[in-house]
Formats: structure tokens, sequence, C-alpha cells
């Protein structure tokens, strides 16, 4: 049955439209996060029970596959990881939040069909879709003092978000031009014969700017700090962690429209990531130095991050994708155990600085432990899955003989041992002094316990999920 192939699509819409009339009937924040989650663990498990659905529909416009997929299980995975993280929504008004778990619903029902879409303007809408319901979380944090920080970080996401919009357009106008056709199935055997052409080029990387401002890549990455510091805790994690895989996947389909051959515009391609790419990381990183704020440490070190998945892209091969890939779940992975300790670190929702972890192995060893183990995991330390991702990307890229790019890249992995560090030795050398006991509930400390268990696994046995994007990246190709 064709309708087997949205089933998840489908049953997320229906949760919008259930928590839409939640919050037109007053219903309170408790029933609509219980809903939500209800929602949400129900959408993954359509997910795994439609795995191994593949088809076309709504006229070659909807591209049902393997790929497609696995990312729609990460993503379903990852927002149940979400809503229990964020179980209190200590920043987000009582009366707001059935609109808030709303438009977290639709952003993801977005991107799911993004990651679906076989055809330009249906992708697009399905872009904007996700980032318009972004744009309305942001600003939804609850006015602290006056400084109504969280306007400002909405104002700058949605400008940004704009332009990079508009860019996109523009190089969705020039890909037409060329093939005559907007689906991606008439597209890229047209675009085969034409890698000698620099128009080709320009599409190609205009196309690609809305997934770079997506993934937070040099110079698409301005509104990044500004938008974790202003955003509430909450959804500052789900900003860090569902739309970047889903930008690395739409990155790693639209480069296979120049990876068919040889020609100008593949070579160009190459050198234009691999400079981004190199920007991203060195500027990611040597800004996340001097950071004192915890999420805008994070945010900056998510720029560098981006930096080394589009290392895996620029390979233009099925083991380069693979890895891309491989890294960007796991980048997830981290990324919510960390955010998991903040959240949970934060009493009523304020922004936590480096100082308030000092003393977190006595006010809370679960959390001291889920940390640690998230920032040995972003600095690349062995045996967890940050090490294999950065292991396997930059074997890819040597691969390829970018050998410069593979030295740059192991000097900036070694740039940020140093910030991450500093935090875990704050953590667990500092005096607690006045602060208080940090407590996590039972639901919270298993999720921790499992996101842990993940990091570790994925990087002591990194076959099986590697395997498995392979796997998924040929579908592509």
């Amino acid at each position: 049955m064709k309708v087997l192939l949205i089933l998840p699509e489908l049953f997320l819409l229906f949760g919008v439209l259930l928590l839409l009339n939640l919050s037109v009937a007053g219903v309170g924040g408790a029933k609509a996060r219980m809903a939500a989650l209800l929602i949400a663990i129900g959408t993954v498990v359509l997910t795994v029970f439609c795995l191994n659905q593949e088809g076309t529909i709504f006229f070659g416009a909807y591209k049902v596959d393997f790929f497609s997929q696995i990312i729609k299980l990460i993503l379903s995975l990852a927002l149940v990881a979400v809503l229990v993280i964020g179980w209190e929504l200590k920043d987000i008004r009582h009366q707001i939040r059935p609109e808030y778990y709303m438009f977290m619903l639709c952003s993801v029902s977005g991107l799911m069909m993004m990651i679906s879409s076989a055809e330009l303007l249906t992708m697009f809408i399905a872009l904007e879709l996700s980032s318009y319901c972004l744009y309305l979380m942001v600003p939804m944090r609850d006015d602290r003092q006056g400084l109504r920080v969280q306007m400002e970080a909405a104002i700058k996401y949605v400008i940004f978000g704009v332009v990079a919009s508009g860019i996109m357009l523009f190089g969705m106008s020039y890909l037409f031009a060329m093939t005559g056709s907007t689906h991606f199935a008439v597209m890229i055997p047209a675009l085969t014969g034409m890698l000698d052409n620099p128009v080709v080029l320009v599409g190609i990387v205009m196309f690609m700017c809305g997934f770079f401002y997506k993934l937070a890549i040099f110079p698409f990455h301005f509104w990044v700090p500004d938008v974790y510091q202003g955003a509430s805790n909450e959804t500052t994690t789900f900003i860090a962690t569902l739309p970047k895989i889903a930008a690395a996947a739409m990155l790693i389909k639209i480069s296979t429209f120049a990876a068919s051959g040889p020609g100008v515009v593949s070579d160009t391609l190459v050198t234009l990531l691999i400079i981004l790419a190199v920007v991203s990381m060195f500027y990611g990183n040597l800004s996340a130095l001097v950071q004192t704020d915890l999420k805008r440490m994070l945010g900056f070190s998510g720029i560098a991050h981006a930096g080394f998945i589009l290392m895996g892209v620029l390979t233009l091969d099925v083991f380069g994708y693979a890895a891309a890939l491989y890294y960007a779940t796991g980048y997830v992975v981290i990324s919510l155990a960390c955010f998991l300790v903040i959240c949970n670190v934060s009493r009523t929702g304020e922004n936590v600085r480096i100082e308030d972890m000092s003393g977190l192995y006595q006010r809370a060893p679960v959390a001291a432990l889920i940390l640690a183990v998230g920032l040995f995991a972003l600095a690349g330390i062995p045996p967890f899955v940050g090490f294999m991702g950065k292991f396997f990307l930059l074997t890819a890229a040597l691969n390829q003989g970018h050998l410069a790019l593979v030295i740059l890249a192991a000097l900036n992995a070694a740039i940020a041992i140093y910030y991450y560090l500093s935090v875990v030795r704050v953590a667990y050398t500092a005096e607690p002094g006045s602060r208080s006991v940090v407590s996590l509930n039972a639901a919270t400390t298993t999720l921790g316990i499992v996101l842990v268990l993940m990091i570790i696994a994925l990087g002591v046995f990194p076959g099986p999920a590697l395997d498995v994007a392979t796997v998924a990246v040929r579908t592509l190709l």
C-alpha cells in the first residue's frame, strides 16, 4: 500500500493537529507534553515498521528509499530524546507549551518530508516548513529580567535564514534552467554531461547554501552563538541535533549531482568545500576557546564539527559519504548527552556557564559522568564515537589525496581537546561551593545511561553502523 510510504509523516501530522486542538481547548502543558511524547514514540514504532518500504509517490516528487528511512528513524529517536530531556520545559510558559510542542512536531515532519523529497520545490517547501517552526520556537522563551535576548536571537535566525533561502532558490533556478526539470531523477543524468559548465557549479553551490546554513558551515554560521545562547535550553537542544543530521543527509544527496563523473565542476566543488571545511573548523574551535557560556561554546564547536562532516561530503565517494553520515549520527547522540546535563543543571531554565559545572561530580555523579563522556567524545578521544568518526573521515579524505586537509583537521582536533577538557576539569576538580545538588529523575537518568552506552558502543563497534550507512548511501548512487 502506498500509504505505508508516508505513514510516519502522516502520524506526525496527526500529532500536530492533535496538539493544535489541545491548545485551542486550553489544555495544560502536562497533557500536551504526554501527547507529544506518545506521538514521538508512535512515530519511532511506525518508522521501524516501514523501514523496508521503498517507492515513489506524488508523481515522482516524493521518493522513499532505505537512505531516507534510516534518517527518519534517527530523527524520530532523537525527537523522543529531546522530549525527555526537556520534560519540565523550565523556561517556557505553561500557557504556550501546547503550541511549543506543536511547532516541534511540525518541524520534525518538515525534516522527514525534506529527506524524501525527490523534486526541488517539494524539498524547498519541506525545508521552509521545518525552518519557520524553529523561527517561532526560539522567541517562546520566558522573558527574564526584561533582557529579551530570545527576541534578538530569533530576529538574527530569521534574517540569516531568509538570506540562505534566497541564495538557495537562486541556485535552484540555475539547475532548472540547465536541465529543464525540477525532478532529481531527470536532473542528475542531465547534469552528468554538463560537468564542464561553470553555471552548473554555481547552481550546485548556491543550492547547497540552504543546508550550509542548517549545518552552520562558514560563512552561514553567524546565527549559531546568539541563537544557542538566546533560545531556551530545550529549544537549543532541538536546534543542535535534529536539523544537523537532516542537513548532513541533504548535502550528501546534493553532492551526488557532481559525483557522477570527472569535470571542472567536480574539481572546483571539491576545492571550495575543502576551503569551507578548513575555515569552519578553525573559526569554530578558536572562537570556542574563549567562551564562558556553555551553550555558546557548544555552538561554536558545532561549527567546527560541521567542517568535519563536510570532509566526508567533499570526497564524493561512498566511503566518505558513509563516514559523514556516521559522524553526524554520533554527533547528534553526543550533543543530546551534553544538553541533557545542561538542562538539568539549569535550575530555572537560565543559561549555564562553565563555572556552574564546578563540583558536579559531588552534586550529581551520574550527570558528571554523562557530561565527561560526551565531552571526551566531542574531543575525539578513544574509545568513543567521536574518535572513530574523525578517524573514518580523515581516512576517507586521505584516500582521495587530501593530505593538507587531513593535517589541518588533525590540528583542529588537538585544539578542541583543550576547551572540552577544561569543562571536565571544572566538573571534577573545582569545589562546588554554595551550588545546590542536581537531581535527575528516573527517565532522564535512564536516557543519559542509554546515550552513554550508545556513545561507547558506536565507538567500540563502529562496523555495523558504518555498514548500514554505506548501504543507505549506495541507494542514492
